[in-house]
């Protein structure tokens, strides 16, 4: 059984006022006398009206340990934190996962498209007037980023950005999201806390619910899952299987040298791609994830034909220039296979690259090349075609 004894306390441990809370220290009761059993404390902390604000479960290398937290009240700081060295592990986790929820309602934006979000068996969404669009997408620590050098909440911005511009690549607007952790035993708690800092700005950017998820723990290292839902305005998604022959292929921003930290922050094209979608009509498109030339060649495969390229016009990124600096490659090389730079490669007719052009935009806008009737990549040398060969990273 459960038993607590409790003292109110307010900013700086006198209560006073509508901030007044009550922190009550709790323990497990050992067989029928209730005594204390060693090593298990925790904290609740609750308003004036006996309303739960937060009770933490921490995770580290060597114990459990509770610390409370305050959803409501920003003056409430980490009261206490107490080892609850012989707590279950079955328990432990259920603990964990539940005092994480209480924490994610409270940090969690509640926007008009999830009507029902964290905390039920399910979410319940509205559904989009038009077209749901729905992505996909996981990293993995030591895969798509390491978190002995990167910080936790960059790898959950990535894993919320990348999907974002898989969305974006399809013209679409992002609404809500599903998050899914995988969480490494040793300091669990911290770690959510910390991919959710990342995860929560990127929805906040892009003005994205997040519905709901599954955390989990297990001797392994940390994946982040996300699921991605949005829908089309008006019209059709841009799908990679629409590009004509003569079109223009215009790609957003630089490419190559992600490595270099770029690849953790990404800027998302969801906002330029609704605003092309209002003023142009893009055939195809496809986000730079794997690299320049390979994405483009997939989307040349979707849609039967291929491209001449204007190789010089192709937009290095100054990383590029600095990695191949060390690398022993070229910088074109770098942009031409190194991928992560969530980007977009769009085709429509020239008249309408030509408007898109003329105009100012959030991003560096380049037409690199023209679609053409015969499949692959190509680039013209004197009066004839040379094929090139797509490079770029494959799963």
């Amino acid at each position: 059984m459960f038993h607590g004894r409790g003292a109110e306390s307010g900013k700086g441990g006198e209560g006073s006022g509508e901030g007044k809370v009550r922190s009550e220290e709790w323990g497990v009761g050992s067989g029928e006398s209730g005594d204390w059993q060693e090593g298990l404390m925790g904290l609740c902390v609750a308003d004036r009206r006996g309303t739960l604000l937060g009770v933490m479960l921490d995770l580290d290398q060597n114990d459990v340990y509770f610390t409370a937290f305050s959803l409501a009240i920003g003056d409430l700081r980490v009261a206490r934190r107490f080892p609850t060295s012989n707590f279950p592990l079955k328990t432990r986790y259920f603990n964990m996962e539940h005092s994480f929820l209480a924490y994610l309602r409270g940090r969690c934006r509640s926007l008009p498209q999830v009507a029902v979000g964290i905390g039920d068996d399910a979410a319940v969404i509205q559904p989009p007037q038009a077209n749901l669009i729905a992505c996909t997408d996981q990293i993995i620590d030591g895969v798509d980023f390491d978190s002995s050098e990167h910080g936790y909440a960059d790898a959950g911005y990535k894993a919320m950005a990348i999907n974002l511009s898989d969305i974006a690549a399809m013209g679409a607007v992002p609404k809500s999201a599903l998050v899914t952790l995988a969480l490494p035993k040793p300091n669990a708690t911290r770690i959510a806390g910390d991919v959710y800092e990342g995860i929560l700005q990127a929805a906040s950017e892009f003005q994205v619910a997040i519905a709901g998820g599954d955390i989990s723990t297990y001797n392994g290292p940390l994946s982040v899952s996300i699921t991605l839902l949005g829908d089309v305005p008006a019209g059709d998604p841009w799908l990679r299987s629409g590009a004509q022959e003569n079109d223009a292929v215009l790609v957003t921003g630089f490419v190559g040298g992600s490595i270099l930290g770029r690849h953790l922050r990404p800027t998302p094209r969801v906002d330029l791609a609704n605003r092309l979608r209002e003023l142009v009509d893009v055939h195809a498109a496809i986000d730079i994830s794997d690299g320049l030339s390979l994405d483009l060649d997939r989307l040349c495969a979707a849609s039967g034909v291929g491209v001449e390229l204007n190789i010089p016009a192709i937009p290095i990124h100054d990383d590029a220039i600095m990695l191949a600096e060390k690398s022993g490659r070229t910088p074109f090389e770098h942009a031409w296979s190194d991928g992560e730079d969530f980007e977009l490669i769009m085709t429509m007719s020239q008249a309408d690259a030509d408007k898109v052009l003329a105009m100012d935009h959030e991003c560096e806008i380049t037409q690199i090349g023209t679609i053409l009737g015969r499949t692959g990549l190509w680039k013209r040398e004197a009066a004839k075609l040379v094929r090139l060969s797509p490079q770029g990273y494959v799963h």
